[in-house]
């Protein structure tokens, strides 16, 4: 018997994937914001791509201290796209935020 639901299998296949080198300390909560429930209707790898994004924007740059700071959402998301690069960098990712398109979360 094999553990997990398809999607749930689905989403860490998409998580290993993308993300080869993400210690478990961030793969898991990468992992369960990837299977909530307002995440159902998209496609696994879209799901983790999303989830991980926000993840590292919050824990792994200064977002969330430049939103208190009064910056706007998308000018603090502008400043720490590099910082969510880096770390996506050091976890051997195979996508990166690229700063031409829009912010996918």
């Amino acid at each position: 018997m094999s553990s997990g639901t398809n999607r749930q299998r689905a989403i860490g296949k998409a998580l290993t994937l993308l993300l080869p080198a993400v210690p478990y300390s961030d793969s898991e909560p990468i992992r369960a914001a990837a299977t909530a429930p307002h995440m159902k209707s998209l496609p696994p790898p879209i799901a983790v791509w999303l989830a991980t994004v926000a993840h590292v924007r919050h824990q792994h740059t200064d977002y969330d201290a430049l939103r208190d700071e009064g910056y706007d959402k998308d000018s603090a998301r502008f400043f720490v796209l590099e910082a969510i690069n880096r770390k996506l960098t050091e976890w051997r990712a195979t996508r990166l935020l690229d700063p031409d398109e829009d912010d996918p979360s």
